[in-house]
């Protein structure tokens, strides 16, 4: 609370009786290092969201934000405030206990695809919403799209209809999902405000919140292919949303992965779901299924489906049996996508060109700069540079080699696909800076780096 009670007892002007609040005076009190109340920062969401307070104020409190911080209490006032400013789904209607999954994004991060019917086959129902991608690979709902015929964009009522049939539905957030969130993000985005921990995680959980789930999975990606860099920034985050969960009534868990390595083999849209459906056969990268199946079994905790052990061993099941490809299978029927894609992958269409990456020396790979991967499949088409940019969802790149693995000059490292020849070299040069080629073996790091549940 305040420490000088003389100095910021209120911070608005006392006019004919009636207290009115000034944006100027809770820059000034954040800009000082003092705590905002639940009313003035309702109050700034509230007046920049309804055009009241111009971008130059908010810029202003954003940065103070930024350079002072929040503590526990204002960040979650701040995400309920975001996640209250439009539409909250109610799931109520959905019987059993709703679990959320939600991944700070890295590159080749395909886990939505094979975590939801992983959880849906153990009867957990699985509500999910998710977003398209800016920049790098497209996002879950830019995937689910390369296949055929199927829809994102449904309504609530479907949406929660298909959940009560088949038990799952993944589907595009509605255009008034914490609308605030998106406004503030888009002025971060360009005031150098977004590398906040207070700011970035009010921004996840505020979409989590609104999403109407009971219980939420985060999984928070920590590496040379993720925006936190480092596993104590990762750490970090991941307290900080953990707390607004528990602060706000939905319990919450978060698990920090690597993104040091690209995740599976496949970087791409219609790649990535070829993978994933590989990997629901038991046939995918053993480091792809072993994130799978680490957020899957927690997510199946948090649903009381059992010990953390138990749940694992259930998670496991589904990819032996079948039933998780079953899950996958119903929904790209229910949504109306072609289910063939489940056995034919032609189907997806094909990149008019191939074109080979190399090693240029003979070692081992010891780091692999994993956003430049990122870039580079972008170059190729298979994501966004700009918001109006088209997704080619054929365009991508398949690793045949990641770090800690022998190659010999010449070996293919990574083959390459897109239908703009005329950007493969730039493509190409990227990918050459990004691997590091030794001649030790580097030591392998866990994909696994921790757990936080308070």
């Amino acid at each position: 609370m305040y420490t000088d009670f003389k100095l910021y007892t209120v911070n608005c002007t006392l006019t004919k009786g009636v207290f009115i609040m000034r944006m100027y005076e809770i820059i000034e009190k954040k800009r000082d290092g003092f705590e905002l109340s639940f009313e003035e920062i309702e109050f700034f969401i509230k007046g920049y969201c309804g055009g009241t307070i111009p971008d130059y104020q908010a810029s202003a409190l954003l940065m103070a934000i930024f350079l002072r911080g929040m503590n526990e209490r204002e960040t979650s006032d701040l995400t309920m405030i975001m996640a209250a400013s439009g539409d909250m789904i109610d799931l109520s209607a959905i019987s059993g206990i709703k679990v959320d999954k939600h991944s700070t994004g890295g590159v080749g991060d395909k886990t939505t695809l094979i975590v939801g019917p992983i959880v849906s086959a153990c009867g957990i129902p699985v509500a999910k919403m998710s977003g398209r991608g800016l920049g790098h690979t497209g996002g879950t709902i830019d995937k689910l799209e390369s296949i055929p015929g199927f829809r994102t964009a449904i309504s609530i009522d479907e949406f929660i209809s298909n959940i009560k049939k088949i038990g799952i539905a993944i589907a595009g957030q509605t255009g008034n999902l914490a609308p605030a969130d998106k406004k503030i993000y888009a002025l971060r985005d360009v005031t150098a405000t977004v590398n906040n921990i207070s700011l970035i995680a009010s921004s996840i959980m505020s979409k989590k919140l609104a999403s109407g789930a009971d219980r939420i999975v985060l999984d928070v990606k920590t590496g040379s292919g993720a925006f936190m860099k480092t596993v104590e920034d990762s750490t970090a985050l991941a307290q900080a949303m953990v707390r607004i969960g528990h602060q706000t009534g939905r319990k919450t868990l978060a698990v920090i992965t690597d993104m040091d390595i690209p995740l599976g083999n496949a970087i791409g849209n219609s790649l990535e779901v070829i993978e994933a459906v590989e990997t629901l056969k038991g046939k995918g990268p053993v480091d792809l299924e072993e994130v799978c199946i680490e957020l899957a079994s927690r997510m199946l905790q948090l649903g009381e489906q059992g010990t953390y052990e138990e749940c694992k061993t259930k998670a496991g099941q589904t990819l032996k049996d079948g039933s998780a490809l079953g899950k996958l299978e119903q929904m790209i029927d229910q949504q109306g996508g072609n289910i063939k894609v489940i056995n034919d992958n032609t189907l997806f269409g094909q990149a008019a060109h191939s074109f080979d990456f190399t090693a240029v020396r003979s070692g081992y790979i010891s780091h692999i700069n994993t956003d430049s991967l990122g870039i580079a499949s972008m170059v190729l088409g298979a994501g966004r540079e700009t918001k109006e940019s088209v997704i080619d969802y054929t365009a991508g790149i398949i690793l045949n080699r990641k770090t800690g693995m022998r190659v010999e000059r010449g070996d293919v490292i990574a083959r390459l696909y897109t239908n703009r020849p005329e950007r493969v070299s730039e493509a190409l040069d990227i990918l050459e800076q990004a691997f590091l080629i030794g001649n030790d073996e580097p030591a392998k790091r866990p994909l696994i780096l921790g757990i936080v549940e308070n």
